[in-house]
């Protein structure tokens, strides 16, 4: 009773407590944006900052979570200040306010700020308007993955927002599209070079010399001007010629049958080539190129994405089969490569650009660029176009746009993390069949006593080395806390998503649960579980004396995990990041995440319970783990009972294995507190253990004395006769 008053008088006070962020407390200039002296509320945008350096406007201060939706593994918010001046380049960036849990008690904020140093000096502008090709690899800090990837994700596009919102970036029209689908394969027709040029098949790009040369005039590079100026002004500088040759028609023709029958047979599902061939002055593929380098003279783009193609994506051709068709100096068959995590499709029916960078030498290593464009799409006659109607009473609420883009922007961001965590997705869904396989199949195993242990301590040292220490899937009761805060706020699936290896183990307790309680995880999947198990089985190796606390005693700490469960619970109702705070009584991020490399009192802490875990089996676990606690309560619900007992003997009078259970989940009368037990399947070796379990004695016994009177009866026959 009082526990439920304690959950809620925390209820309560849920209401009154204030989750305003303060930006004047939190925000420092001298990192946010050095130059300044002060900053104020944008006119225009009025969840903008313009940053002034005494008089003078020298930019703007932009908190990100103003207008993106950071939310991090928290489920909560992550701020940040982006300083950025008038021309896009970032000044400075700081922390304001986060409730991760691995850094609000483990890792510096100076070490998670630092992969971020290297947008200082980035010109968000330039880069966008430009389309640079880098790969913005991020450094991950080991246990805090997630974190970093939305940090990462978030400090551009907020900008970027930021600036569309001053019309300083173009913003897209909001029209209503039409939908273009590729029409089914039909029978090829056979096309001249020129009917593919008049049907749209084949784009033209033609430069002439003198065109070039008032390019560069234009950008005022005169030298660079001077130099491409030819005795010719009408010689062609470069003639291009792209086309999509993926589609049937235009690549039979173009292609041949013979290349284009290979070229489907090596294609991917829905991936795409083009076909590029050119002549003149300046060569698209560039001198430069070398096997293994990347085409760093042209590129595709479409809407925000952009390809770029390596020497993997090419295949040199000798000429094009169409009738008609010209001789060309150069011509490549590319294939459209894979969009990097995070940039979504290409889609082949909708518009792109071939974007092509001309370039001149100016000096030995000094050189003047412009970009010139060719835009592509394909024929109409491969495609079904249709416009989708659109009620004219249509209510759209406010804010709901801005809402679909933050969760757009986050579903492409778990894509990502999924994507590049497919390998260990794959070992740890081979992990948990081959559990779940054990526990199916547990009564043909435990007939085996030394393979079950060898299973069983095989399995513990896969957890506790490549789920704990190389993966960190540690969960934790601030999972928990996290699940329990968004069903009573805002639930979105989207926050326990982006752990993959710990969404799955979660996905797979929820489903343990049901069928063997919380001991599928406690006692198998834990990685520090498995670090207390390991140890005191080396330490009973070692002869390290064991201790065995009275019934009375051991029953009574059993109810400590549970307040402590109940506690954190009504705190996190109050202030998550407080629960956070106090759910250091798990060592788990101390062991599993930082690996011990932490302040000596949570070391000492960590090491304590593992040095007692030696003499008192899963110490821990029994008595202090609200982790197991949370576990227990919904493993009330558990359907089947796996455990086999013999109703009439096990606790009276036999207490073997009340006696050698590792964690004295058994009760003097026999009975098994599923809440505390932790499927080691010791009880069930012994259960069918013909040397040791007094049913399976006397069974045994039984069988002899009539296995020895039949060998009797024959040996009687056999003299009577």
């Amino acid at each position: 009773m009082r526990s439920l008053l304690f959950i809620a008088c925390f209820t309560l006070l849920v209401s009154l407590k204030l989750n305003a962020f303060e930006l004047n407390d939190k925000l420092d200039l001298k990192i946010a944006y050095p130059q300044a002296t002060k900053i104020q509320v944008n006119p225009k945008v009025h969840n903008l900052f313009d940053a002034y350096q005494e008089q003078d406007k020298i930019g703007y201060v932009v908190i990100n979570t103003n207008f993106s939706e950071t939310i991090g593994y928290s489920g909560k918010p992550i701020h940040m200040a982006i300083g950025v001046d008038n021309d896009g380049v970032i000044r400075g960036i700081q922390m304001l306010k986060h409730s991760e849990p691995i850094i609000l008690i483990g890792i510096p904020e100076s070490k998670l700020m630092k992969p971020f140093e290297k947008y200082i000096g980035y010109n968000v502008l330039k880069g966008f308007q430009q389309k640079t090709l880098d790969d913005n690899e991020i450094d991950i800090i080991s246990g805090a993955t997630v974190t970093v990837i939305v940090m990462d994700d978030s400090i551009i596009s907020s900008v970027l927002k930021a600036f569309r919102a001053l019309s300083l970036i173009e913003t897209k029209q909001k029209v209503i599209k039409e939908i273009r689908t590729l029409k089914p394969k039909q029978a090829n027709e056979q096309r001249s070079w020129q009917q593919l040029l008049d049907n749209g098949s084949i784009q033209n790009l033609h430069l002439t010399s003198n065109a070039v040369s008032q390019k560069f005039l234009d950008k005022g590079y005169s030298k660079a001007a001077n130099r491409v100026k030819s005795t010719d002004p009408d010689e062609v500088f470069i003639d291009l010629y792209l086309a999509v040759v993926s589609l049937p028609e235009i690549g039979d023709n173009l292609l041949g049958a013979g290349e284009y029958k290979n070229l489907q047979n090596k294609l991917l599902d829905n991936q795409q080539a083009v076909l590029i061939a050119a002549n003149g002055l300046f060569s698209f593929r560039g001198s430069g190129f070398v096997r293994g380098g990347v085409f760093d003279r042209f590129q595709i783009e479409q809407d925000e994405q952009t390809l770029r193609f390596r020497d993997l994506h090419y295949k040199r051709l000798r000429k094009v089969y169409a009738d008609g068709a010209p001789e060309f100096v150069e011509i490549g068959l590319f294939y459209l490569p894979e969009l990097k995590q995070n940039e979504g499709k290409f889609d082949i029916t909708a518009e792109f650009v071939f974007n092509l960078l001309i370039s001149q030498e100016i000096g030995p290593r000094e050189k003047r660029f412009f970009n010139a464009h060719l835009a592509y799409q394909i024929p109409d006659k491969f495609v079904d176009i249709t416009v989708p109607v659109i009620s004219k009473l249509q209510f759209v609420p406010e804010g709901a746009e801005q809402k679909a883009e933050n969760r757009a922007e986050a579903l492409k961001l778990i894509k990502g993390i999924w994507e590049r965590k497919h390998t260990q997705i794959i070992v740890l869904g081979i992990a948990l069949f081959i559990l779940t396989i054990i526990f199916f199949f547990q009564n043909q195993l435990t007939r085996h006593a030394k393979l079950t242990k060898m299973v069983r301590y095989g399995f513990l040292t896969f957890v506790l080395i490549w789920l704990g220490f190389m993966q960190n899937a540690q969960l934790s009761v601030v999972n928990i806390l996290t699940f329990f805060g968004s069903l009573i706020g805002h639930f979105d699936w989207s926050f326990f998503l982006r752990d993959p290896l710990v969404f799955i183990l979660w996905c797979s307790v929820a489903a343990s649960l049901i069928l063997w309680a919380r001991g599928a995880y406690c006692g198998w999947l834990c990685p520090f579980g498995a670090l207390q198990e390991l140890s005191n089985h080396i330490a009973r190796k070692l002869k390290f004396p064991q201790l065995t606390l009275p019934w009375g005693l051991h029953e009574r700490l059993w109810a400590i995990k549970y307040l402590i469960f109940l506690g954190l619970l009504g705190v996190s109702l109050y202030s998550i990041e407080l629960a956070e705070h106090l759910a250091e009584v798990e060592p788990f991020k101390t062991s599993m995440i930082l690996k011990f490399q932490r302040t000596w009192p949570f070391v000492v802490y960590g090491l304590s319970l593992l040095v007692i875990g030696l003499f008192i089996e899963r110490f821990f676990c029994r008595y202090l783990c609200p982790l197991g606690a949370g576990l227990a309560i919904p493993a009330k619900l558990k359907l089947f009972d796996w455990i086999k007992r013999y109703p009439k003997d096990c606790g009276s009078p036999c207490q073997i294995c009340a006696n050698e259970c590792m964690v004295q989940a058994i009760h003097p009368e026999g009975h098994i507190n599923m809440n505390e037990c932790v499927n080691c399947l010791h009880c069930q070796i012994r259960y069918v253990d013909e040397q040791v379990c007094p049913v399976m004695v006397k069974k045994r016994k039984k069988r002899e004395r009539r296995d020895n009177r039949s060998q009797l009866s024959k040996i009687n026959l056999t003299i009577r006769s």
